[in-house]
């Protein structure tokens, strides 16, 4: 079976809805930009330098190099995509409690629901 980086992707998003979270990736960077959004650098910006490279045809070990190749691009989705998948639901999970709090109203704790 040949394995491609446009397959490994195409694997990569059917993780965890990945692809529902898109829009709430863009809306959480854009906060971040803004100052609003209060999360640390490294925790946002290694998934998604991650996925960059996984994009990218530059890699450390060629993909000419067929198993070591898509292995490399593997480990690396395997770390970015749930570490970005947590910080977006830290993210909505914060953009709900600024959107309905108010003096009398603060979300204490909150189930995830998928």
């Amino acid at each position: 079976m040949k394995y491609s980086k446009l397959n490994l992707a195409k694997e990569a998003i059917a993780h965890k809805g990945f692809v529902k979270k898109i829009p709430d990736i863009f809306r959480m960077v854009n906060m971040w930009r803004k100052g609003a959004y209060p999360v640390k650098s490294m925790d946002l910006i290694l998934p998604l330098v991650g996925l960059l490279y996984v994009i990218s045809p530059i890699d450390i070990i060629p993909d000419f190099i067929v198993v070591a190749g898509v292995l490399d691009d593997l480990a690396v989705l395997s770390l970015a995509i749930p570490k970005l998948i947590r910080e977006v639901d830290k993210f909505l999970l914060w953009e709900a409690e600024q959107k309905y709090s108010s003096e009398t109203t603060k979300i204490i704790d909150a189930d995830i629901v998928k």
